[in-house]
């Protein structure tokens, strides 16, 4: 799979990055590719765990679907095996 990002948008990802080399972060990445696989990550988390912290962050950007399913903790990635 291949992500193509709006060139705006990598320019500010490009200079987070630069600010957590120099400075420093909580958590700090040291490339883009590694800032957007812990953001995509962080969703896919926020999606499968209602109640983490990364459940805020998928609900306030409006990606939570608007269905019971999508509120039942799955320990395990991916669509759940059929009943």
């Amino acid at each position: 799979m291949q992500i193509q990002i709006d060139p705006a948008v990598l320019a500010e990802l490009n200079y987070i990055v630069k600010l957590h080399v120099r400075h420093g972060a909580p958590n700090p990445m040291s490339s883009v590719e590694e800032l957007v696989g812990y953001v995509l990550s962080s969703v896919a988390d926020g999606s499968r765990r209602p109640g983490s912290w990364e459940r805020e962050f998928v609900e306030r950007m409006g990606l939570i679907a608007d269905t019971p399913a999508h509120e039942l903790y799955r320990a395990q990635p991916g669509e759940p095996p059929a009943a």
